[in-house]
């Protein structure tokens, strides 16, 4: 077993990891940590729903931030006008329109109600 002295955050975290030399499918490895008194425990890391694959051509119209669909205005084959709301987002408790920025024709729809988006995700693709 390795020892290793970890500083998250500014806690210290001291770790011990076992390694093996298996050239096999990797197993769950069984590691421990202590910290320090002052150190408060690691946060879990946030999960979210992975973006949908953006298909179709032309512009994408991504999510300036990272939050929840709330409505996707359009469907594919719609016409719509530069500035036209296509999505709803909630971020931070607030609903934000989602607006394209050029007219056209969507092309795909890649994100779907309730969906969890990063910021830059493409939401809609329109093509001119």
């Amino acid at each position: 077993m390795k020892s290793y002295r970890i500083t998250v955050n500014g806690n210290v975290y001291d770790v011990q990891v076992e390694e093996t030399n298996r050239a096999s499918a990797p197993t769950p490895a069984k590691a421990t940590a202590t910290a320090t008194p002052s150190a408060a425990p690691a946060s879990a890391p946030a999960t979210g729903s992975a973006p949908a694959p953006a298909t179709g051509s032309g512009t994408k119209v991504p999510a300036p931030m990272p939050g929840t669909v709330l409505d996707i205005k359009v469907n594919v084959g719609d016409k719509v006008s530069a500035n036209q709301v296509v999505a709803i987002l909630e971020a931070m408790k607030m609903e934000n329109d989602i607006v394209t920025p050029v007219a056209g024709t969507v092309t795909a729809v890649n994100a779907s109600k309730g969906q969890t988006v990063n910021s830059g995700d493409a939401l809609i693709t329109v093509a001119e």
